[in-house]
């Protein structure tokens, strides 16, 4: 392998979505050939790739080659290609029909997932469409034995993992038989397999793959084979997106391979698979493909540029017309075993690339005062405005109209005869006309604001998406605990050399790096990679001297597998490599950290991981054992073949080819232009300037300098950003108004990443159940990034309660801890961490976090007691405290808080926090996240200047607060027109009311004033605060009405105050909306949060009730505790059907996988499935509530907290009611009690505890 063979061709292949790109090695050229064709272009050839060689062949040989015969093979030496297929398959769901097989009681679990939604203030809840067509459920099921369970009987065997499994039913393969032929009779010959605990336990689902290839199944996906990981439902979905592509791409590269003649053979033909490494044709399947094409990108940048043009780690920037990828590179492939596509989760080995909804295809547009860049697309048909086919303004547009792109150097293949160039006339015409409404608006603010050039707005435009391009960058690198400006931008892709100087300035690098091949990387990159084995299998140990040893007998056994196929494909011992890894974590979390062996073969992977933990994380667990997952063993072919080819040292000045003008922030100015085949090794360009790099534009920016690098590369040296910007205007800078609203919102993200990162509990770390929000000096919110809705808005209260309290008493250093819910507090368990941000002694921000603590103290384990009558009984309550004092961890007074949580005499028996360790550990998690925000603060205020980041502060919330009233304005409208009532027509009034089980009254009088777009939201009416813990404090409603207003504002607006300022929220004091501080209030979160939210949502006819309850389960004893919340059905609405199993309006917590819930806890899962026809029914249906049965192995305490078994969720405009929920208790003499909706009990082992919760109300009178 490897060798070279001088009269040969060798072939480089990226077939994209757009284009192929081709480089073709070629005897005697050491430049290489490039070549780029449309990748669908039927009307001239049937095959990008076939096309490409066929066209070099002819080139070469001389000799013509007709588009009918096969291609000749004795010029070539090798293929390598990477492909889309895969990834447009799955994008528009263009796969092979195939059936899902799953162990009996699951055959909702891969559509059900983690239950979490995908956009929180998505009413219609869209959701990727399921990629299987039938499912067959299977009568097994293996069940896992912990090491206090009785492991003496005969059923018991011994599973890979290390594992002891029982077979508790074994398979019956003919009842399976019939199941099997009926899909065979509905055309229907793709299986994908996952069966409980397989990935331990293969047995059951290597016998349906037997069984099923014997009856004529084409092709069957094994979850326990492509992944032998524990978690069912990425394994599954993995499984399914295998079946699901792998049939296509077969049949693609069976075509391919067609082409030629019969000594392909010979040939050696490769294919990129995710993971950076080839494979030939017969190992190359859908799970492993999907980042084919993007991959080869990864591989070319990171083998051409790290340690020959820079020492720095790169951040690779691949920008394409619809996205961006974005990668990281720092010596090794940073790999991940999981990630999302097209909705789809794919468990393997994969390079971390991170896509962007934002490329040159983004569509820009002006709205409620800001401007916006994608997440649409103007796609490739009709794509661009210049591209003559009547599309809309897009960033492309944008860098036409400023001379970042040269229609001179552009291919001329637009209009009707596919031969004019780029519309530039048509481009700046739509812009003049965007220009008028622009301007129009700014006049409406202010009368003296100038008005915007046709330039300016475009520049604008190109800045907003350069920072919608900058914020997942910052969350790529700072996520990971690397400093994004220590790094070196390595651009490459059609679009991103337009963009890199301004980027790179942006995210404070001072060094961009693009290839000399930048537009075809992702080809050339084929060339650089190697061949790829992987093998790996699950083992389940603590880690010790003696699981390290059976470690390395395991690895021993997979390093031959991989080194066995690697010598299948011709590659000798001394040109293969192999890496070992250890998957390991900690005891009681999920964080799985690859470790890899070390070099010198030594076997220290605990001490390696708590490093590589303590990086990433910031933090090491003492006195916590390291368990091991999994081994893996990774073999790898070197090929070296492509080689980076030293220049020769420029002797002349560079050539200028012509003068352009280019619009930069000072102007328009005339700027030279440069071929870079006209440019040699050492040439120095002062910016500004354009080098065309093939049909790449390079930019460089004035005030950058860019060199022509030994290999042939540009590297460009940039200058530091200009620090301030003035406030000239009494109205925002609309350009800056969006940047600052990424800016805002990226410190609030980023400081979510930095406490999930540093958290060590399930709740926050896991279940995601947490907040971060950023605050001006009055405590009004300024960015909420959206990761609870029951915390959004909410959080305001609580700094300005703080605020109120403190006073002149807050000094640098100091950080408050609260969750008193008079303080402003939701219920005890969220406890919010409150940071004041000071510049030069003065007060100038509030950063806070709030997190979900399982325990606190209380009644009962988990702190969310049933029956909680007063606060003092759901654990400890903090008004106010200081949690850092002048830099100091006050952790004596904070565990005082924590373990003895009242000083009343009638409290003293209840219990403190049973986890006080936890609790210190995620109180520092929260406190290290809020340092984060402070820290970027400082940097936007170092960059921009107080005054004008604290305008934009303002700006923001007025920004937000316009959209709110045109939303308002439009309901009035909308109401108004369907009214038939005469009199007074700017004022609406609507009333409402929705009861919670126990018959309290939630009612609302929603006024609104259609003319100015504000509204009156009176509570008038509701009940008074009751004799049990669903009163709810009033930052739960003003939570649900921002929530609520969020959702019906169809814009991506930023969550704050301005939210809020169109509109008045009146509690009536006493109710069990506003209830006193003595009132239990642990249900008023989770509960009636949910019946508000349906209230306010029923007024404005927005869509029906959703299951309106959070259904809060936890159980546990003195060792340990568990808390989920469960899913229900969505309520369907005007233009849709309710969604099934989904966390529903204020939550969106993930539920524990079903195989991590059976291995950690004693519990065995009968039934996690859709309870079928629970949802409203309607002209458009309400979603279907889940079914959830858990048996219990030992006694534990249960305790249910739930809502809507009494009155169902509603439907609207004629739509019947969702079904209500219910809970029952199965007793080991089978009686099945209903238990209520809230309710503790003492469950036996045997028992067994079955959740049904509600559906979604329907909308509109049944057909």
């Amino acid at each position: 392998m490897g060798s070279a063979n001088a009269n040969k061709l060798r072939f480089c292949i990226d077939r994209g979505g757009t284009f192929t790109d081709v480089y073709a090695q070629i005897p005697g050229q050491p430049d290489g050939r490039v070549l780029k064709l449309l990748s669908v272009d039927p009307s001239n050839y049937d095959d990008a790739p076939v096309e490409g060689i066929r066209r070099i062949l002819e080139e070469f040989t001389g000799e013509k080659i007709s588009r009918c015969s096969k291609l000749p093979t004795d010029k070539i030496e090798w293929i390598r290609m990477g492909t889309t297929v895969a990834t447009n398959a799955l994008l528009e769901r263009k796969g092979e029909s195939i059936a899902l097989c799953v162990t009996r009681g699951f055959r909702n679990l891969l559509q059900i997932g983690n239950q979490a939604r995908p956009n929180i203030f998505d009413l219609t809840v869209s959701k990727p469409s399921n990629l299987y067509e039938e499912v067959i459920e299977v009568d097994e099921r293996v069940e896992l034995i912990h090491d206090n369970e009785d492991s003496t009987s005969a059923s018991l065997v011994k599973g890979v993992s290390g594992e002891m499994v029982k077979v508790v039913k074994p398979l019956d393969v003919e009842t399976l038989r019939p199941l099997l032929k009926g899909l065979l009779e509905k055309g229907i010959s793709c299986l994908a397999v996952v069966l409980m605990h397989s990935y331990t336990y293969p047995q059951h689902e290597i016998a349906v793959e037997r069984l099923a290839a014997s009856m004529g199944f084409k092709h069957v996906s094994l979850s326990s084979a492509l992944t032998p990981m524990v978690r069912a439902v990425p394994r599954g979905l993995t499984a399914s997106v295998d079946a699901y592509l792998t049939p296509v791409i077969k049949e693609y590269l069976s075509g391919f391979m067609s082409k030629f003649d019969e000594g392909l053979g010979k040939v050696n033909v490769l294919f990129m698979q995710s993971d950076g490494g080839l494979a030939p044709e017969s190992r190359f399947s859908g799970h492993k493909a999907v980042l084919s094409g993007p991959a080869g990108g990864v591989v070319g940048y990171s083998q051409t540029l790290f340690g020959l043009e820079t020492e720095k780690p790169l951040i690779g920037f691949d920008m394409g017309g619809t996205s961006t990828d974005v990668s990281r590179y720092a010596g090794t492939y940073e790999q991940v075993l999981e990630t999302q596509i097209a909705g789809a989760i794919i468990q393997a080995p994969q390079l971390d690339i991170n896509t962007v909804a934002a490329g040159g295809g983004s569509k820009l547009k002006f709205q409620f005062g800001a401007f916006r860049v994608g997440p649409e697309s103007v796609g490739a048909h009709p794509g661009p405005v210049c591209y003559r086919k009547g599309g809309e303004l897009a960033v492309t547009d944008a860098n036409l109209v400023l001379g970042y792109v040269i229609p001179d150097y552009f291919p001329s293949i637009f209009g009707p005869n596919e031969d004019q160039p780029l519309d530039i006339e048509e481009t700046r015409k739509e812009f003049e006309n965007l220009a008028e409404q622009i301007n129009s608006y700014r006049k409406s603010q202010d009368s003296s604001a100038k008005d915007m050039t046709v330039e300016d707005i475009a520049l604008g435009f190109v800045n907003v998406a350069n920072e919608t391009m900058c914020r997942p960058i910052r969350q790529l690198t700072e996520m990971k605990g690397h400093e994004t400006k220590n790094h070196a931008l390595a651009c490459f892709g059609g679009a991103g050399p337009q963009h890199a100087c301004a980027i790179a300035r942006s995210l404070g690098m001072k060094e961009v790096l693009i290839h000399r091949f930048c537009g075809i990387l992702s080809a050339y990159g084929m060339g650089l990679a190697d061949v790829v084995e992987e093998a790996q299998e699950p083992y389940s140990a603590v880690y010790s001297l003696d699981s390290v040893q059976e470690a390395s007998h395991r690895e021993a056994a997979l390093l031959n597998q991989v080194k066995q196929k690697l010598q299948e494909q011709g590659f000798r011992d001394e040109n293969m490599k192999t890496e070992t890894y250890l998957n390991l974590r900690y005891e009681g979390t999920d964080t799985s950290i690859m470790v890899k062996k070390r070099k010198d073969g030594e076997c220290k992977y605990d001490l390696d991981f708590v490093e590589l933990f303590q990086q990433e994380y910031g933090f090491k667990l003492l006195n916590r054992n390291i368990l091991v997952s999994d081994v893996r063993v990774r073999g790898v072919g070197v090929t070296n073949i492509l080689k980076p080819r030293a220049l020769e040292s420029a002797s002349c000045s560079p050539k200028v080819e012509g003068n352009y003008k280019v619009y930069f922030e000072n102007g328009w100015q005339e700027t030279p232009l440069y071929k870079l085949e006209n440019l040699g090794y050492g040439h120095v360009i002062q910016g500004p300037a354009i080098i065309m790099n093939g049909n790449s534009t390079v930019i460089v920016e004035p005030k950058c300098k860019a060199m022509i690098t030994k290999y042939g590369n540009i590297k460009i040296e940039i200058e530091s950003a200009s620090s301030t910007l003035k406030v000239a205007e009494k109205v925002a800078n609309v350009v800056q108004l969006s940047i600052f609203n990424h800016r805002f919102m990226g410190i609030a993200e980023q400081m979510g990443r930095t406490l999930q990162r540093t958290s060590i509990s399930t709740n926050i770390k896991e279940r995601l159940d947490f907040s971060c929000a950023l605050f001006g000096p009055d405590g009004g919110l300024v960015a909420n990034a959206p990761h609870v809705p029951v915390h959004l808005g909410a959080m305001s209260s609580t700094v300005r309660w703080q605020l109120n309290y403190w006073g002149e008493n807050l000094n640098e250093g100091d950080v408050l801890v609260t969750n008193h819910p008079c303080a402003g507090g939701s219920h005890l368990p969220d406890i919010t961490v409150i940071t004041p941000v000071f510049d030069n002694g003065k007060l100038v921000f509030f950063v806070a976090s709030r997190g979900h603590h399982a325990e606190i103290g209380g009644i009962t384990p988990g702190s969310m007691p049933p029956f909680s009558k007063s606060i003092w009984e759901e654990g400890a309550a903090i008004k106010a405290f200081k949690l850092v004092e002048k830099g100091i961890f006050q952790e004596e007074g904070i565990t005082k808080l924590l373990c003895f949580p009242s000083s009343d005499d009638l409290a003293q028996k209840i219990p403190g926090t049973r986890r006080l360790q936890d609790n210190l550990s995620d109180l520092r998690a929260q406190v290290a996240a809020n340092q984060r925000g402070i820290t970027l603060i400082k940097e936007l205020i170092e960059q921009y200047g107080l005054e004008t980041v604290q305008a934009y502060m303002t700006y923001v919330q007025l920004n937000a607060e316009e959209a709110v009233r045109e939303m308002l304005k439009s309901v009035a409208a909308r109401v108004l027109s369907q009214s038939t009532r005469s009199g007074e027509k700017s004022f609406v009034t609507i009333e409402e009311e929705d009861y919670m089980d126990d018959g309290s009254i939630i009612h609302l009088k929603l006024t609104i004033d259609s003319v100015k777009g504000e509204a009156n939201f009176d509570f008038s009416g509701t009940s008074p605060e009751v004799y049990g813990n669903w009163n709810a404090p009033e930052a739960v409603t003003a939570a649900a009405v921002i929530y609520c207003l969020r959702c019906l504002v169809d814009v991506d607006i930023p969550l704050n105050q301005g939210c809020l300022a169109p509109v008045k929220i009146y509690i009536p004091p006493g109710s069990f909306l506003s209830p006193s501080d003595k009132a239990a209030v642990v249900g008023g979160n989770v509960l009636t949060s949910q019946r508000i939210t349906d209230v306010v949502l029923t007024a404005f006819q927005a869509c029906a009730c959703s299951q309106g309850c959070m259904n809060n389960l936890t159980f546990g004893d003195d060792t340990f505790g568990y808390y989920e919340t469960i899913g229900g059905g969505s309520g369907a609405g005007p233009s849709w059907d309710g969604t099934s199993g989904v966390q529903c309006h204020m939550t969106n917590t993930r539920m524990t996988d079903p195989e991590i819930f059976e291995q950690r806890y004693p519990v065995l899962l009968h039934q996690f499935s859709l309870r079928a026809n629970s949802g409203g029914v309607g002209y458009h249906r309400g979603g279907n509530g889940l079914v959830r049965e858990i048996e219990f192995k030992r006694p534990v305490v249960v305790s249910i907290l739930s809502e809507r078994r009494v009155h169902a969720p509603r439907g609207l405009k004629g739509g019947e009611d969702g079904s209500r929920g219910a809970n029952y208790l199965i007793t080991k003499d089978k009686r099945r009690v209903y238990l209520g909706g809230k309710n503790t009990v003492e469950v036996q082992s045997g028992e067994i505890l079955q959740i049904l919760t509600p559906g979604g109300g329907g909308w509109g009178s049944p057909l």
